[in-house]
């Protein structure tokens, strides 16, 4: 009887220590099973991956300060309880501001200032920028937002107010004509000036549309018109201006010419005049005399008188 109440309290007690054994190692395994599915979990938010042409900007939650130097292309750890990435693009970009849904924006994003007079023009620009990857984070510090939000407020206000400024110092008529080219390029500069503190970089602005109202179009094309044709008069007026110039030079030349030779003719026979006497043309006679009496009739006989004859 007493051996038989050791011999179940033994086997109680090895039954008891191998439970306890069995439990220890499951609660390791699923320890370990849990730590390999945190780890699975955990994975993907702690390593991140800037994509080639992009910057990461990050951002500590717990403080929301941002680090200075950007992250650059390719994997990167982090804390995925504490830290945020954003990412900037840094390659060119274009931005473009229509009234047509066609030509890159869902929504009328036309331009619209006066002119000088006062006259609406409404404007579909675009813009080509590049982001300065070192000024990264100040862009995103500054507005702390995604770069197509910071194109469609900032940028686009930046530009409305540069177009402002140069063209309300402009008639429409010379915007739209020949002062076009000077408008965009001084636009640009103001663009540029005011969009390099944050690092945006401007290439390329363009005007590609300008509309104005008809009645101000018709105007200038009726204004036009009427230059040119005031233009035309003025250059038939000039030609015959020149041409009567020109035919009246041509006629007192031709009187100074005349003039000239009249004169001319008059000293010659002045001094030819001057340059006959008697006694030269009694010698040229005298040279021209053959010897033989001239066959007259009478009885007077001609007489040359030779110069030396004349004398006493």
């Amino acid at each position: 009887m007493g051996s038989s109440i050791s011999e179940r309290l033994s086997s109680l007690q090895f039954g008891e220590n191998g439970g306890g054994e069995l439990g220890r190692k499951l609660r390791r395994i699923f320890g370990v099973i849990g730590g390999l599915v945190l780890l699975l979990f955990l994975l993907p938010t702690s390593v991140t991956y800037i994509n080639p042409g992009y910057v990461g900007i990050v951002i500590h939650r717990a403080g929301g300060g941002v680090d200075k130097i950007p992250l650059g292309p390719g994997l990167h750890l982090k804390n995925p309880l504490t830290t945020g990435i954003e990412e900037y693009p840094v390659f060119m970009q274009t931005l473009v501001l229509t009234k047509s849904s066609s030509e890159g924006s869902l929504n009328n994003d036309e331009i619209n200032v006066n002119s000088k007079e006062g006259q609406p023009l409404s404007l579909d620009v675009s813009m080509s920028f590049e982001l300065d990857a070192d000024k990264a984070p100040v862009l995103y510090t500054t507005f702390r937002r995604d770069i197509a939000s910071i194109q469609h407020t900032y940028v686009k206000q930046s530009i409305r107010q540069a177009l402002q400024e140069v063209i309300g110092n402009e008639e429409i008529a010379a915007v739209i004509g020949p002062k076009k080219a000077e408008a965009v390029m001084r636009t640009q500069l103001l663009i540029s000036q005011r969009l390099a503190q944050y690092g945006l970089l401007v290439k390329q602005f363009t005007i590609n549309e300008l509309r104005a109202p008809p009645a101000v179009i018709e105007a200038i094309n009726q204004k036009n018109v009427m230059q040119q044709q005031a233009l035309t008069a003025q250059n038939e007026l000039q030609k015959n201006t020149f041409q009567a110039q020109g035919d009246s030079i041509k006629a007192v030349g031709k009187a100074k010419a005349i003039l000239a030779e009249a004169e001319a003719q008059a000293k010659a026979n002045e001094l030819l005049s001057r340059s006959i006497t008697l006694n030269l043309v009694q010698y040229e006679m005298a040279k021209r005399w053959d010897g033989k009496m001239p066959q007259v009739s009478g009885s007077a006989m001609p007489l040359i008188q030779l110069p030396g004859a004349m004398k006493p």
